[in-house]
Parts: C-alpha cells; sequence; structure tokens
C-alpha cells in the first residue's frame, strides 16, 4: 500500500468522523478542495468539486449549521441525520480512497467511514436529548457549537493533515467510549 492510499483513507476516516458531528459541512469542504484541487477525488465522484455541488451542499451545510441552534429543531434534525450520517460517511469514504480493490475499497466504507459517523451522530444525538432533557433546551446551541467547531477542526485536519484526523478522530473515539461507560446503567449485583 502506498503512501497516498493510506492518506487517502486517512482523510475518508477524518471526513466520515465530521460527518457524525455535521452532515454536510466535511461533504461541502470535500466539495471545496475538489473544486480548487487541493484533493484528487476518485473518477466516479468528481462531480462533488462541480459548481452544482458546491452550491447545494453550501446551502445545506448553513441551513444544518442554522438549525441545529433552534432547541427542539435539533433534535428532529438528529432523527433524520442518522441515517444520512452512515449514508454520507460511507460516501466520503467511498470517494476518497485511492489505490484499493473495489470490494476493499466498499467494505472500508461501510465499516470505517459508515460506522465511524454512525457512531459518533448516535452518541451526539443522545448527548442533545439528554441537554434538552435536563436543561429544557437551553444548553443545546452550547453542544451544538461543539460540534459544529468540532466538525470544522476534524474536517479541515483531514483536508490538510489526515494523519492527525486519524489521531483526532482515535481521540474521540475514545472520549465517546469512556463517556458511555460512565453514564450506561449498571447491572445490579443482586440480578
Amino acid at each position: 500500500m502506498n503512501t497516498e492510499t493510506i492518506l487517502s483513507i486517512f482523510l475518508g476516516i477524518g471526513l466520515a468522523a465530521s460527518v457524525g458531528f455535521r452532515v454536510f459541512l466535511p461533504l461541502f469542504a470535500l466539495s471545496l478542495a475538489a473544486y480548487f484541487g487541493t484533493w484528487e477525488l476518485n473518477d466516479s465522484w468528481q462531480w462533488i468539486g462541480s459548481i452544482a455541488a458546491l452550491l447545494t451542499l453550501g446551502v445545506a451545510t448553513m441551513i444544518e449549521i442554522f438549525g441545529y441552534f433552534i432547541p427542539w429543531v435539533d433534535n428532529l434534525l438528529d432523527s433524520i441525520a442518522i441515517p444520512l450520517a452512515a449514508i454520507a460517511g460511507t460516501a466520503v469514504m467511498v470517494s476518497t480512497v485511492a489505490g484499493l480493490d473495489p470490494v476493499v475499497t466498499w467494505s472500508l466504507a461501510i465499516i470505517a467511514g459508515g460506522g465511524t459517523a454512525t457512531a459518533i451522530k448516535g452518541a451526539g444525538a443522545t448527548g442533545r436529548l439528554a441537554s434538552t432533557a435536563t436543561t429544557g433546551g437551553i444548553a443545546n446551541p452550547l453542544v451544538a457549537t461543539v460540534e459544529t467547531g468540532t466538525a470544522v477542526v476534524v474536517t479541515a485536519a483531514s483536508i490538510f493533515a489526515p494523519i492527525l484526523a486519524a489521531v483526532l478522530v482515535i481521540i474521540i473515539l475514545i472520549l465517546i467510549f469512556r463517556i458511555y461507560r460512565k453514564i450506561r446503567p449498571r447491572k445490579s449485583a443482586s440480578s
């Protein structure tokens, strides 16, 4: 496996993780990167760098970001975004991975891309639901700010420093796992 292939895998994983925070933001960034020639996409995914895709993804990104700042709308967006995150995470992985057999590419895309995006989106949706339940939605804009900021940082790292992005994804997944272990219900010793 050459360096370009490894970097493309790290790019895909980083963008898939970002999709878990904001579905359209990483796709918009990938569209910008393809449009300006910063990153070369697979032949069948060149359309992402088109003006039409750039405008569509840009508008979708703005709507999504601002929608998450409206309490209760953010929970509705999460219910729609969880399946979209799986699809988008898989798509960004397929569009960026270079130099692998199609079976390996799609397997990696479904497991690493879709799986990472879904895990992060599911954890985020659960956190937002807890925020809504405990604060009546007042803290949700803070949660939205943190998620959007994380998506921007991981997306930028994915495009400009894919190895750093892979490290950030590992750190994020470890944090999610640790938080989950702390809050999950414990089985009682008597049952």
